[in-house]
């Protein structure tokens, strides 16, 4: 099985925000922003000196039903008369790669909101949150607030998977979908994996979750990922039940 050193990989990770909003110039949004932060031309400035590049993208007729259907939760009817009479998307790149980047990153992207966004949409991992949620998760920033804020489920024919670990410094997780059908809780596992100081690497058994114990086999990013903000380049963990592990030896 490979191994990967995990902060090989970290200085890579980009996280790329997308937040609608009605802004019809660059000034109606900096008169907007909360107090303390500022931009530049190309840059969000934050009260704690955090540089985050910005970017504007021109409206268009597809994003406000990829926004809506990529909610977690159901945005509001406000919010979403924002999405869909938005003037302006206004990007947010920055670093992540780790859970302080994260919250960092959540901080931009919630003063965005306070000056009028309608919410924010992950590059990558295809999530989208409502504007008060975004606010609620920035402001409690803990482990479970930006797994749930970054980190999708995926669900295929065989196999379930997250997307979006990579924003936290975390591999991946895959795991069969029977095992999920069976009662497994995948929520359970990435809230011990995002909680943990330190990564799963190859063989770690995550014996803190209840039901039958697994172990984590590496493997390499999801191949059809290459070249896109959700691959993740720290690789994934196969969960595999222990029990299953013997009867092949």
């Amino acid at each position: 099985m490979p191994k990967f050193q995990m902060n090989e990989h970290a200085a890579s990770i980009i996280v790329d925000l997308r937040i609608p909003g009605p802004w019809s110039h660059p000034r109606d949004l900096i008169r907007r922003l909360p107090d303390g932060c500022h931009v530049t031309t190309e840059a969000l400035i934050l009260p704690d000196g955090a540089r985050i590049d910005l970017g504007f993208l021109p409206p268009d007729d597809q994003f406000p039903g990829i926004f809506r259907s990529s909610c977690r939760r159901p945005p509001t009817e406000e919010e979403l008369a924002t999405a869909y009479g938005y003037a302006v998307n206004v990007t947010l790149s920055g670093n992540g790669g780790s859970r302080e980047a994260a919250r960092t990153i959540m901080k931009a992207g919630a003063a965005m909101v306070r000056a009028g966004g309608a919410g924010v949409f992950i590059d990558n991992s295809a999530l989208a949150h409502g504007g008060e949620l975004w606010l609620e998760m920035a402001e409690d920033g803990g482990a479970d607030a930006l797994s749930f804020a970054f980190v999708g489920i995926v669900r295929g024919n065989t196999d379930i998977w997250t997307v979006g670990m990579h924003v936290l410094g975390l591999r991946d997780i895959v795991v069969k979908r029977a095992e999920v059908e069976k009662g497994f809780d995948i929520v359970e596992v990435i809230r011990y994996l995002v909680q943990d100081d330190k990564p799963a690497e190859d063989g770690h058994i995550p014996a803190d979750v209840n039901g039958p114990w697994f172990s984590c086999c590496a493997e390499d990013g999801d191949p059809r990922m290459v070249g896109t903000p959700m691959y993740n380049p720290f690789g994934r963990n196969r969960l595999v039940k222990l029990r299953h592990i013997a009867s092949n030896n």
